[in-house]
């Protein structure tokens, strides 16, 4: 096993390919062989490294130092003075402008804390920090009823959007009759401006492994499934390459750490169908159904996959588990709110300065997201509005900027978290033509199964299409809220529900707006075409 004293991580994503990324690459991986530095420094590559404009982007561990832009020219002195003689290249350094001054706004990184420091495709690099330390203990020091305490008593929170309690999932199940026991890792990350979870695999497979082992010792499951969206074809290759290498080192099949546990886990490819990362159209489609969501009771941890009790998380859900293991519950309730522990992992997207990903502590505020995290909105104009939770997420006004960011505070103020996806919307943004893609997308997905989403999905669409052509009638308004309400009320699964959303937060901070369009004939903003 090769143990590097340091990592570099080059930005390879198609804005920085354009800049001259694979140059950049190629020349730094010459000059370390140049210098005799090939077998003490490790490159690799990252799709994305944060919220940073300048590229190609070196990012140098465990210095943790930025250089950007980099061009071809600049490799020998980084190599010469950084990598060689340890002096940082101060002309070349970025500033990281998701790390705050206050100490208390810092990154708190659990999810992602292996995230392009260790190279995903080597176990031995997994293993070197901390990797499968937690499946070993489990299964050699604790009984499934301990580490079902363990989970429930860090308060860690489904992060896929319910929020539903982790530990209390996990004990439903284990204590329902039916055998086998299914563990179920939801990777259908289909959510419009969502790409967490795809990180979270492609940077760190081995840890998903790792939660989805640890949870079938808890509830008594011997096989797992990794639900993975379709296009997310390196995600499916670096999982295909953990699983392969967790067996070959025994923490995966049969007598686990020389135990009589077993698990397998296999992965399940989705079609393109965003109903299916609903946990019952999941289900549904990885029995080889179509992709449509179940009635509800019974529900998964009683009657799941093939009628049998089943636990469904999210990947992010998961990547919590190995280090409340390693560390206890009170080690990571030390993070976030009281009510709600840990951290979240948002991407950030739209009227934004630095667009990306980040891990902070449940309960910050949305203020300090766009301006410490995200270095404020370009060309110092407003702060509109913002959608929590990708699509389905609720629209938020200026007035609730300093709510903190946990699912109850959230909650409590009329609102959702959600997945985690922000879109930030400044004043030039008009919520009509906002609305328009929105509710198209969820007329497009409905699975057409319920009455409620599929006629009202197109009802309201239509309707918000016309106001945005000058058509708008007196009753829209009304109408739509009639229609959002019975779909929140009575829609067979979440995908309806959650199409009310958007609608009903917008008419509720942004009324005045769309009656505008509707009475006066007039976009405030002149976005609409009327």
């Amino acid at each position: 096993m090769a143990l590097y004293r340091a990592h570099v991580i080059v930005s390879i994503d198609s804005f920085s390919i354009l800049k001259g990324a694979i140059e950049v690459k190629d020349t730094l991986i010459d000059k370390l062989k140049k210098y005799k530095l090939d077998q003490e420094v490790k490159v690799l590559e990252m799709s994305t490294l944060g919220q940073i404009k300048d590229v190609p982007v070196i990012l140098i561990y465990p210095e943790k130092v930025v250089y950007a832009p980099v061009k071809v020219e600049d490799i020998d002195e980084i190599v010469e003075e950084h990598l060689l003689k340890g002096r940082v290249v101060k002309r070349l350094i970025k500033e990281l402008p998701w790390l705050p001054k206050k100490p208390k706004l810092e990154e708190a990184r659990i999810v992602l804390s292996n995230a392009g420091l260790i190279d995903p495709e080597l176990i031995e690099e997994y293993i070197a920090n901390d990797g499968y330390v937690a499946l070993g203990k489990v299964v050699k020091e604790m009984k499934p009823d301990e580490v079902l305490e363990v989970i429930e008593n860090s308060n860690l929170l489904g992060r896929g959007g319910a929020a539903f309690p982790t530990g209390l999932k996990w004990k439903f199940t284990r204590k329902a009759k039916g055998e086998p026991k299914y563990i179920i890792a939801n990777a259908d990350e289909s959510e419009p401006g969502t790409f967490k979870d795809r990180l979270i695999l492609e940077g760190d497979p081995h840890r998903i492994i790792e939660a989805m082992v640890i949870a079938g010792f808890a509830v008594g499951s011997h096989i797992g499934y990794i639900y993975i969206r379709g296009e997310y074809a390196l995600v499916i290759e670096r999982i295909k390459n953990a699983i392969n290498q967790a067996h070959n080192m025994g923490f995966l099949g049969e007598n686990i750490f020389g135990s009589d546990f077993n698990f397998e886990i296999k992965i399940h490819k989705g079609a393109g169908a965003y109903v299916c990362g609903e946990e019952t159209a999941l289900i549904e489609s990885i029995e080889g159904k179509r992709g449509e969501p179940r009635t509800r009771p019974p529900y998964p941890p009683t009657y799941g996959l093939w009628g049998k009790p089943t636990v469904v998380n999210n990947v992010e859900t998961f990547a919590n588990v190995p280090p409340i293991i390693r560390n206890g519950p009170d080690w990571f309730k030390r993070f976030g709110t009281e009510r709600c522990s840990g951290t979240k992992v948002y991407t950030i997207l739209g009227n934004i300065n630095n667009k990306g990903l980040i891990e902070v502590p449940m309960g910050i505020s949305l203020r300090d997201v766009i301006n410490i995290y995200g270095d404020g909105i370009p060309g110092d104009k407003k702060f509109k509005l913002a959608q929590t939770g990708g699509t389905s997420g609720s629209i938020i006004p200026e007035s609730m900027l300093d709510v903190p960011m946990d699912y109850a505070s959230m909650m409590e103020a009329g609102a959702a978290l959600g997945s985690g996806a922000l879109l930030i919307c400044d004043e030039t943004n008009c919520i009509v033509d906002l609305l328009k893609p929105l509710t198209h997308f969820f007329n497009y997905e409905s699975c057409g199964k319920c009455v409620p989403c599929r006629v009202g999905t197109t009802k309201i669409y239509k309707i918000i299409e016309r106001i945005s052509r000058g058509g708008g009638l007196n009753t829209d308004i009304s109408m739509l809220e009639d229609i959002s309400k019975t779909m929140a009320a009575t829609s067979l699964c979440g995908l309806g529900q959650a199409a009310a959303v958007p609608v009903l937060s917008a008419i509720k901070h942004f009324r005045g707006e769309i009656e505008t369009h509707i009475f006066d004939k007039i976009c405030p903003l002149g976005v609409c075409k009327i």
